[in-house]
This record gives C-alpha cells, structure tokens and sequence, in this order.
C-alpha cells in the first residue's frame, strides 16, 4: 500500500466528494476548514485551493494556506490537510499552522499521525521550524497524532462559545 500526500487534482475528484460525503453524513464540522468549501464545480473549487495558497481571497485576519490531500494507491483519498504559510493574531486565538482531518471510515488506522507528519514535512519545505498547533482535549486520535509527532504540550485554555477545552502544542 502507498500512501502519499498531494496537491489536490481533477483525477481525485470522485474520491475527495466521497470524503465530503462521509462528513456531511455524520453531521461532523469540516476539519480542515476547506473541507467545506463548495465542491460541485471541481473546477472552480480547485482555482479556490490554489487561490488561497497564493494568499487571494481570503479575509485578512487569515493567512495563506496550502491545501494537501492524504492518497493511498495513488486514487483513495483518505485525509486532508491544510498547512498555513504563517500565523495571523487573529490564528493564534483560533487557529494554528496545521488542519488535518480524516475520511470517517479511515479513522484509528494511524492515518492521522501518518497526514500530520507529512504535512510537517511540508511545513519544514516552507522555512517552517516550529509548528503550532491545537486540538480539542477530547480529540485522543488527534492528541496521538500530535504527540506522535512531537508535540509538546504548551496550554489549555476554552474558546468563547466552545465547550470543549482546547490544547495549544509546538512541534519542532
């Protein structure tokens, strides 16, 4: 089995709304947050992924942020990360340098620990040393992954609105 982290392409397209699908189905929030970006004109969704790369069209409290897709045998797409080129004010209330979440039916396979560390890898690529990064303290699958790949626990603190406590980690 191959597993590989990639730019999002046309010829992904059935499995990545499959991955979409899953989530909607399961009432779960898009994690990352482009998870929920409209997808039925792939296209124009794909220009959207590039654009937000680029650091076009997004509100000026966020940051550029390059959108990666977790492949297993080059069409299945189980994960999706999204790595932010830099941390806003506004991220570091709400936000980090890494989003990732996994197709539903893929979850506790280790994939999580497995998209998080080649994003890092992506991360590095950019001049990124050090990586912030939050979770819910109830996530145990994204603390694993986090921890897997060394992280190291910096504060918990509640988000306004939020009933979940969250935990702030640095990866370096």
């Amino acid at each position: 089995m191959k597993m590989e982290l990639v730019a999002p392409h046309e010829g992904l397209r059935e499995s990545y709304l499959g991955l979409v699908a899953e989530i909607r189905d399961k009432r779960e929030r898009p994690v990352p947050f482009c998870v929920g970006f409209p997808a039925e004109d792939f296209g124009a969704f794909l220009r959207q992924l590039n654009d937000c790369s680029l650091g076009i069209g997004i509100p000026e409290e966020f940051a550029p942020h390059t959108t990666y897709w977790l492949v297993r045998d080059d069409w299945d797409v189980v994960g999706v990360s999204s790595l932010r080129h830099r941390i806003t004010d506004a991220l570091w209330k709400n936000g980090c340098h890494i989003g990732y979440g996994i197709r539903p039916s893929e979850r506790r396979q280790g994939y999580a620990t497995l998209i998080l560390k080649k994003t890092l890898e992506k991360a590095k690529e950019r001049g990124i040393d050090k990586v912030f990064i939050t979770c819910h303290k109830g996530n145990i699958g994204s603390v694993k992954a986090i921890r897997g790949n060394g992280g190291v626990l910096d504060a918990e603190y509640q988000l306004e609105g939020h009933p979940d406590l969250m935990q702030r980690y640095w990866i370096a």
